[in-house]
Formats: structure tokens, sequence, C-alpha cells
């Protein structure tokens, strides 16, 4: 879906294909007739934007055989379907039944993680319609705070990932070269990674965007290349991690991180966790397949921890009830969880606004991303591939109107 914005530029709306569990070629073209399709013709477009989810053997697949690759751009135009985002954090098996940890492997210290975000990119630059010249890449925040930790010699992991990154930059400035398109990639800040919140992802994405310069420059010239690499703003992150979005975004800015793309998502919300109705209610949502991270924040401002919902309503990690508590689960935006839950759509909104309702856009790219709707508690689960449509397409429907109340006029 594109919107024009009031200062005559296109924001695009797409959603986000991991929802759909698929590791190969023929899995992705299942997707695009099964469900792609099906919401494109639910909200009644002649065309839908999606944030395509290439696992490793099917990105494989399209970089080895040029055939393939003009297949699936056939199929997308055959069906109504554009592409400018893709989503390159999950590498593989992010439909199996227990994922947790395994999502964060490889990071980006390991080669794998390049050269498959290299793939992405170079298949981005032939899938992009014919009139959009920008694609971007969300990816792993480097990788999951453990990794990272002293003992495992975190300044040296960090600095071969920020290296990996720099090459990354690199391959994205030839490839523009190459091809006229370019392509950014946006770190996304999750909860329990290293760079958990925006501010963490400042100083890693300055160190990789410093001082570089489109050809030879004299001293104290500014450089004339465009950043390669930024963050990527997902607003159930944010949400999780108790964030301001006007402090977070406004901090971005003054450093002068590029806003790549934006993931419209919302987290749950417990107003009083201390209450035996709420802990039942956050209990039916503690499940064996993604990480749920959960977090509360003191008066004076202190993030409190777990890794996993069930760990925090076990009290395994000391988390404290006398404030509210948020878990990372993508709720659908347009049903809240009922009472005594509820969800942070504020915190969407507010960041909404904040990006693309002022003079000029943030971001150009905005993605629906609500991957768990087969891990809600088994009365909220779409039975039928039909109920899913709808839900998604209610999704699009909601963040359509949002974009429109801004000020956004919709395209065909």
């Amino acid at each position: 879906m594109r919107f024009r914005h009031p200062d005559g530029s296109t924001v695009h709306l797409a959603y986000c294909t991991n929802v759909h569990p698929a590791e190969t070629l023929d899995g992705v073209l299942g997707q695009l007739r099964d469900h792609c399709e099906p919401v494109r013709k639910r909200l009644g477009r002649d065309r839908l934007g999606i944030g395509l989810w290439l696992a490793r053997d099917a990105a494989r697949a399209l970089t080895a055989d040029p055939a393939a690759l003009r297949r699936l751009r056939g199929e997308l135009d055959g069906r109504g379907l554009e592409v400018v985002t893709l989503n390159g954090f999950p590498y593989q098996g992010f439909g199996d039944q227990h994922v947790k940890y395994r999502v964060y492997r490889p990071d980006w210290t390991e080669p794998e993680r390049l050269e498959h975000t290299t793939d992405l990119a170079r298949l981005l630059t032939a899938l992009l319609p014919d009139d959009a010249t920008e694609g971007t890449i969300s990816t792993l925040p480097l990788g999951w705070r453990t990794d990272f930790d002293p003992v495992r010699g975190a300044t040296e992991r960090q600095d071969t990932a920020l290296d990996a990154l720099r090459l990354l930059a690199e391959r994205l400035d030839a490839l523009h070269e190459l091809t006229g398109r370019s392509v950014r990639v946006g770190l996304e800040p999750e909860p329990g990674c290293t760079v958990e919140t925006t501010a963490d992802a400042i100083g890693p994405l300055g160190a990789v965007n410093r001082d570089r310069a489109d050809g030879p420059r004299t001293a104290g010239q500014p450089s004339t290349r465009q950043p390669r690499i930024g963050i990527c703003v997902d607003t159930c992150h944010l949400a999780t991690s108790f964030e301001d979005p006007a402090r977070a975004l406004d901090a971005l800015h003054r450093a002068a991180v590029p806003i790549v793309k934006s993931q419209l998502s919302a987290a749950l919300h417990a107003e009083h966790p201390d209450r035996p109705e709420v802990r039942e209610a956050l209990g039916a949502f503690a499940e064996p397949r993604f990480l749920h991270q959960t977090r509360t924040r003191s008066p004076q401002g202190t993030l409190r921890a777990t890794d996993d919902l069930d760990e925090a309503l076990a009290d395994r990690g000391g988390l404290p009830t006398t404030a509210p508590w948020r878990a990372h689960f993508h709720v659908p935006l347009h049903a809240p969880p009922e009472p005594p839950l509820t969800s942070t759509m504020a915190v969407l909104q507010d960041t909404l606004t904040l990006l693309v309702g002022g003079p000029a856009p943030r971001t150009h790219h905005l993605e629906v991303e609500t991957y768990t709707w087969q891990a809600l508690p088994a009365a909220l689960r779409p039975r039928s591939r039909a109920r899913l449509v709808d839900g998604i397409a209610a999704e699009l429907s909601l963040a359509r109107d949002l974009l429109t109340d801004l000020g956004l006029k919709e395209l065909p």
C-alpha cells in the first residue's frame, strides 16, 4: 500500500510475511498464493506491499538461479504484490515449534550473517518495483547480549560485528553503483540483545558510518556518501523497553542515525501484575515457541528484566510487581487482549505520529509485523487460513486509517 505524504514523497506500508512459515522458494511462492494475494483482495486493493522474509535456503536458491528469481518477480507482479523491504532478522527455522534463542544465530560476528544479508540486498534490487529506487532490510542488532559479555571477549566480538557491518556498507555502495538502486540495512533493537534500545544503537552505528566519504576529500569536508546502516524502529520493542518515543527519535536525529524502516507492532501490557487474575491472564501468553522478554521500570527509571514471560511469572527473575509489566509478545494491532490486560498501541500511535506526521517523513518504509498469530492463546488463534487473512487485513486497515488521519493520502 502506498501513501502520498503532504511533502509529496511516497510512504510504503507492508505486512511482514514471517507470519507464514516457509523455508524454501516453493514455500514462499505458496505464501504469495495462499495468503498475500487473498489479503490484497480482502482489502480491495490492486496492489499490496509485503515485507518479504526469505530464509537461508530460499535466498540461496534465488541467488543461484536467475530463472528462479525471475519467476518470483513474475509471481509478485502477477498477484498484485510489491516488495520494497525485507525482514532479514530470522535466518532459518522461524516457523519451527521451538524458536526461542535460536533466532539470534548466526549473529554479526559469524560470516553467515554477512553473506546472507548481502544476498538479500542483491535480491532486493531485482525485486523492487520498476518505479522504486530504494529498498530496506531489517536485521539482528549484533547479537544476543550473553554472547557479547566480558567473559566471552565482548570488545573483540563487537569489533568483529562492526567490521562486518562496515564491509556490508561497502558492498551496498558497490551494489548501488552497479544497479542504480539503493539498499539500506537497519539494526532492529530488541530486548535482551546487545543492542536492546535505540540509545544502545547510537554508538555502534556512529562507529560504522563515521567518516564514510565518496572518494578523496580534504580535511573537514563532510562525507557525501549515504549512510547504508541505520536503525529499524520496532514499536513493540520500543514499548517493551519503556522507551519514550519522542526522546528516542530525537536522540537518533541528533546522532544522525537514519531510521531505515519501522515495524508497527504492539506489546503485551499488564498494569497490575501483582493481582492473581492478571497473572493468570499473562500465563495464557507464556508459550514454548517464541521468546517473550518481560520488563518493568522502577520509579527511578531503572529497567528490571527477565528473558521470558514464564520466568517472570515464576518469580525466577525477581521482577517487581509494584509497577506495570510489558512483554515482548506482538499482539494483533486491531484486537488488543481483553481486560485485565491491554496492549501498547498508544506507543505505536505516538511513534507513527513522530515518524510520518511531521513536515517530512523520518522513514518511508512501514511494516506491520505480527508474527505471533499462531502463538496466541488457543481461544484467540485464527482457526483457518481465511481467518488469518481477515486478521492481517484488519491490521492493515487500522494502519491505513492511522496514516490517513495524519494527513497522508492513500494511492491506488
